[in-house]
């Protein structure tokens, strides 16, 4: 359970240094570009050696689902970028949060986990919640709903590589498994960066760097929790602890204050979370 606290702690992160960073930097992609290279960094470091490739069992497993794990991180960053421009805020971000229904429902079908009675209400409640808190009156109104499906869909799915790779993989290569997801991240938004013609500015460099750091942490404590808490368990706590850790964070450090609506949702939030660890 340890490794699912810092792994939520670490989602906070990336939330509070992505608040901070909008007012101070310009070039989106070329942050999230700097971001993938400190993660990448980090993860050759883990690695603790220079074969990228080495000569393991289970090496081209790593590699592939790497490979397609960091094309789906960059995928749906744009695509909840391009979601936001077309419906608004508000959506996107309810529906994303909700692509955690996707690794719970995966977990009990292809991992054959079975969730307690009190662990799906907790799963409801979850979701109950962040509807709730997402959602405002005469805000919800959609534009374009299959663009909130595909954004649901493809956050979730990004979500369930990690619980792929950790029932499948070689644990000896979770660190290459990470190194790859990573890099082809980082290939991808820099040539996304090139042919936007984005050049970072020292701020862009700067709070990218930072912002690397609780990223790498936050997928690897993740992968790391999920060998000994159930997904259907660590996925919705992953979920909605960062939604109440990055609320407190809102209010502690931006002054942000919470509606009864927001705090009615905080709530049901606790109760969820009682219920999905008992």
């Amino acid at each position: 359970m340890i490794y699912l606290i810092l792994a939520i702690l670490a989602s906070m992160l990336v939330s509070v240094t992505m608040r901070l960073s909008e007012s101070r930097t310009k070039g989106g992609v070329s942050k999230l570009a700097v971001n993938y290279l400190m993660c990448t960094l980090l993860s050759v470091l883990y690695a603790g050696t220079t074969d990228f490739v080495p000569h393991a069992e289970g090496i081209g497993y790593a590699l592939a689902l790497g490979a397609v794990s960091g094309a789906l991180y960059l995928g749906s960053f744009m695509l909840l970028q391009w979601n936001i421009g077309v419906n608004g805020v508000v959506l996107p971000a309810t529906f994303m949060k909700l692509g955690v229904v996707v690794p719970t429902i995966l977990a009990v079908i292809l991992f054959g986990e079975t969730p307690r009675l009190a662990q799906v209400l907790g799963v409801l409640g979850a979701i109950a919640a962040i509807v709730l808190i997402q959602m405002e009156k005469g805000k919800s109104r959609a534009k374009n709903t299959l663009g909130l499906i595909v954004l649901w869909l493809g956050g979730g799915v990004t979500d369930t590589m990690a619980k792929f790779y950790e029932a499948w993989g070689s644990p000896a290569l979770e660190n290459h498994y990470l190194l790859y997801t990573f890099a082809v991240a980082l290939v991808l938004c820099t040539a996304l960066a090139l042919i936007r013609r984005e050049r970072p500015t020292l701020a862009d460099a700067g709070f990218g760097l930072l912002l690397g750091i609780p990223n790498y942490y936050s997928a690897r404590f993740l992968l790391l929790s999920l060998s000994n808490v159930p997904a259907v368990v660590a996925y919705p706590t992953y979920s909605v602890g960062t939604i109440v850790m990055v609320t407190l964070a809102g209010r502690a450090l931006f002054g942000e204050r919470l509606s009864r609506r927001q705090m009615l949702a905080m709530g049901v939030i606790l109760v969820s979370l009682v219920l999905l660890n008992v």
